[in-house]
C-alpha cells in the first residue's frame, strides 16, 4: 500500500464510513508508484468531523435534491467501472457506526500494522457487507484474518487510544477537513476521490 522511496508524504483523512475513501484506497497505489510518495492514513472520526463543520452526508444534505443525489451515484459508478473495482458492494447496514473500528485503527497504528488492518476492514465494509459495529462481527472478522480480534477491541476502550482518535478528528478539522476522503500534501488540502488527479500533480509539483 505504502511507497517507501523518498520524495514527498500524502496524508489520507480515513474512516471507514465513507465508501469513497474504500474506492480512493483502492486506486492510490498507483499513484504511489507514480509519485513516489509515502502514504500517511491518519484514523479520523467521519461524524465528529461531520458535527465539527456542519457538513451531512449526501444522502442527508441532498434528499430534497434527488437529481443531485442520482448524478453523485453515476459518478461513483463511472469511478468504479473506470478503474475496475468489481468487488465493491454498498454495505447493506450502512451508515455503520465506526467507531469502534476507527478506535481499532487507532490502535492498530500503534502496533505498528494499520495497514493491513485498514486492507482487511474496508474489505469487511465493502465488499463483504459485514456489519462491523456489532462487536462480536468485529471480533470474529478480525480474528480470521490474522488479528487478535477480542484483544485489539478490548484496547480500544483505553482512554489514551480514545483519546488519539478525538484529537486526530480535531486536528483534521483545525486543518480545514469537513468531510472524508481528504488528503494533505503539504498543506494542500484535496477533498474526494475525483481531486486525486490534482493530488498527484501536487505531488510530482
Amino acid at each position: 500500500m505504502v511507497s517507501k522511496s523518498a520524495g514527498k508524504s500524502l496524508e489520507f483523512i480515513f474512516d471507514f464510513g465513507s465508501p469513497n475513501a474504500y474506492l480512493a484506497m483502492k486506486i492510490l497505489p498507483d499513484l504511489l508508484d507514480r509519485t513516489g510518495a509515502d502514504l500517511i492514513i491518519t484514523p479520523c472520526l467521519l461524524g465528529g468531523i461531520f458535527k465539527a463543520t456542519g457538513n451531512k452526508a449526501p444522502m442527508i444534505q441532498y434528499a430534497d435534491a434527488p437529481a443531485k443525489m442520482a448524478y453523485e451515484n453515476l459518478e461513483m459508478r463511472r469511478f468504479i467501472a473506470r478503474h475496475g473495482l468489481t468487488k465493491f458492494r454498498l454495505n447493506s447496514h450502512f451508515p455503520v457506526n465506526t467507531l469502534l473500528i476507527m478506535r481499532g485503527a487507532v490502535v492498530a497504528e500503534d502496533e505498528g500494522v494499520l495497514d493491513d488492518y485498514v486492507d482487511a476492514v474496508n474489505r469487511a465494509m465493502w465488499e463483504d457487507g459485514l456489519k462491523m459495529d456489532d462487536p462480536a462481527v468485529a471480533a470474529a472478522f478480525l480474528t480470521a484474518n490474522g488479528f487478535d480480534g477480542p484483544a485489539l477491541l478490548a484496547r480500544t476502550q483505553e482512554d489514551a487510544i480514545k483519546a488519539k482518535l478525538a484529537a486526530n478528528t480535531e486536528a483534521a478539522v483545525a486543518r480545514g477537513a469537513f468531510g472524508i476522503p481528504t488528503f494533505f500534501v503539504g498543506d494542500e488540502i484535496f477533498f474526494g476521490k475525483d481531486r486525486l488527479g490534482q493530488v498527484e500533480e501536487a505531488l510530482l509539483g
